[in-house]
Formats: structure tokens, C-alpha cells, sequence
């Protein structure tokens, strides 16, 4: 019997353009991933207008990715992914795997004739700066103060995220995806996007794996309210490996350890490896954007979407 929890999802994007658009060409990343803890029922993204050509790939990281091109004249372009997946308990590692802080870092140092297994190696493209993420002394510094003698991986990640979570405030206002690192360590201020790069800076500074993962969050509305359709968003947090054991998902921007309320998109070294849209077009002049992420419990989402949704294929 499972012991998961099921959910549906439907993220709306809308562009209006100001003038006609007459070729776009767009790489989505809205495909939940298929994971030990995570089972992707059904997956699809619908387009309007209709995509002249379409291609489905991995990434270099495994994520699905959806390439399209609209070679007609257009003022609008919508897509709306829609997903139904159960998300398992994930567990911390036990006290006899959770190696201590240094024995973890020193792992990563290099030793003539050492053997690494496929899993260690895969992780190691994590330890280095990237286009969001900075390796400086300022960020080690920071990170040194949380470091006690003696202390587990899974401790250090619990003081990493608290103090974030503590020191930072969440500010939709404060920045924007371009946001360098160093000035929200400065401001702290930011979004889950800015906290994950953050702690990603820290956690890399000072020797340890680390990527960014994104996806989406169950959000629960005040006490005695309903759900309200749209009114979601995409979520970002990080994952730190842990030889031996594997990958220990945190989440700083509400500091907890990541579990079944987290719905896992795709991950890489930082948001520009992973955006959820990306493209290019010809024409136009200003435009608008409106996203609509709507997370639902399976048996609260039957009364709201449409009935085919089941039906939908991959």
C-alpha cells in the first residue's frame, strides 16, 4: 500500500505581446522527474498556438526538457503543464551513515589512487562556482561560524538553513533572477530562488556538493479559507550529498528538511541551468507575463479541474 501523497498541478504561463511576434522558439522544464521518491503519473504541456515543430530531450542533468518553435505570427503565446504525482516520505540518513562535517569535506579533497563510485563522481560537478553561485571567503567565513567540533553533515545542514531562515527576510520586491549573491548576502533580503543560491554559495565555499533544485511547494491557506486556483508559485531549494548515503534535500526559505509536501522539477548547479522557461522570439515590443502554479491534494483537485485531467498522457 502507498504511502505517499498524491497531488495535481497546472502551471499557466501567458505572454502577450505588445506587436506580432513572428517566430519563437522556447525550451520549457515543466515535466516532474521520475525519482526513487517520486512517481510522475502523468505529464503533459499544451501550447496556443500550436508549435510548428517539437522535440522532447534530457539535459545534461537528466531533467526532461521540452523544445518547441512557432514559426506563425502571433500576439499571445500560452502553455499549461499539467502533472499528477505522488510524493513518498523521504528520510534522514541514520546516525551510523550521517558522517561528520569534516570527514565529508576532506572526502572531496584529492588523494592519489582513491576510488570514487559513479554517484560521487556525479556530484562532484556541484562543488564549483557556477553563473549564480559564488566560491568566496566571505561566504566561508559566514559558514565557518555555524561549524562546531564533532558535528554530523545533517546538523551542519540544519544550522546552515535556520540561519537563513533566521537572518533573511522573504521579499518578492527586493530582487530579481539576475539578483547577484553577494547582494542579497549584503541586503538580506530575497526569494526562495536567491536563499537557495545563497546557501548554495555557502555549503560550496566550503568544500561541500551542493545543486539547486526546483519545483513546487503545497502551500496551505489561512484557517477556515479555501484554496485558491492560481494562486501558487515555483519553489527552489537545495540538495547536499552525503557520501555513502546520497543526496539530503533542505529547504532555507522555510527551514525544514525537504519531504512530501515538495514536488521535485529538475535540478542543476543553479537557476540558469534549470529555468522553468526559456526562449527567444523575432518581433514584438513590450510584452506581459502572467504564471498561474495551482498545487492540489488529489482528492481536493477533482472538484476543481476538469474531469479528463486523469486522462491526460505523457
Amino acid at each position: 500500500m502507498s504511502t505517499g501523497v498524491v497531488y495535481q498541478v497546472m502551471h499557466d504561463t501567458l505572454y502577450h505581446y505588445q506587436l506580432p511576434v513572428s517566430l519563437s522558439r522556447q525550451i520549457l522544464r515543466l515535466t516532474p522527474r521520475q525519482l526513487p521518491w517520486q512517481d510522475v503519473f502523468a505529464s503533459h504541456v499544451d501550447t496556443q498556438p500550436q508549435p510548428a515543430r517539437i522535440h522532447a530531450m534530457r539535459d545534461a542533468f537528466g531533467n526532461e526538457v521540452l523544445l518547441f518553435s512557432l514559426e506563425q505570427e502571433h500576439t499571445e503565446l500560452a502553455f499549461r503543464a499539467r502533472s499528477r504525482v505522488e510524493v513518498k516520505p523521504r528520510y534522514l540518513p541514520a546516525a551510523s551513515v550521517d558522517l561528520a562535517l569534516e570527514e565529508v569535506i576532506e572526502f572531496y579533497r584529492f588523494q592519489p589512487g582513491k576510488r570514487y563510485s559513479a554517484s560521487d563522481f556525479e556530484a562532484m560537478k556541484f562543488l564549483y562556482e557556477s553563473s549564480h553561485v559564488r566560491v568566496k571567503r566571505m561566504f566561508a567565513n559566514w559558514t565557518h561560524e555555524m561549524m562546531a567540533p564533532g558535528q554530523t553533515l545533517c546538523g551542519f545542514i540544519r544550522a546552515l538553513q535556520n540561519r537563513i531562515y533566521s537572518e533573511f527576510t522573504f521579499d518578492p520586491a527586493a530582487t530579481t533572477v539576475s539578483t547577484p549573491v553577494t547582494e542579497v548576502f549584503e541586503h538580506r533580503k530575497g526569494v526562495c530562488q536567491d536563499f537557495a543560491h545563497l546557501m548554495l554559495s555557502c555549503l560550496r565555499s566550503v568544500g561541500l556538493a551542493a545543486r539547486y533544485v526546483s519545483g513546487y511547494i503545497l502551500t496551505q491557506p489561512p484557517a477556515g479559507q479555501a484554496r485558491l486556483v492560481g494562486a501558487d508559485a515555483s519553489h527552489a531549494w537545495v540538495s547536499v550529498y552525503l557520501p555513502g548515503f546520497g543526496w539530503i534535500d533542505s529547504d532555507p526559505t522555510n527551514d525544514i528538511f525537504v519531504n512530501t509536501e515538495h514536488i521535485t522539477l529538475s535540478w542543476g548547479r543553479d537557476y540558469a541551468d534549470i529555468s522553468p522557461v526559456r526562449g527567444m522570439m523575432i518581433g514584438s515590443g513590450a510584452h506581459t507575463l502572467d504564471i498561474a502554479v495551482t498545487v492540489l491534494p488529489d482528492d481536493e483537485a477533482q472538484s476543481v479541474f476538469d474531469a479528463s485531467w486523469n486522462r491526460v498522457g505523457r
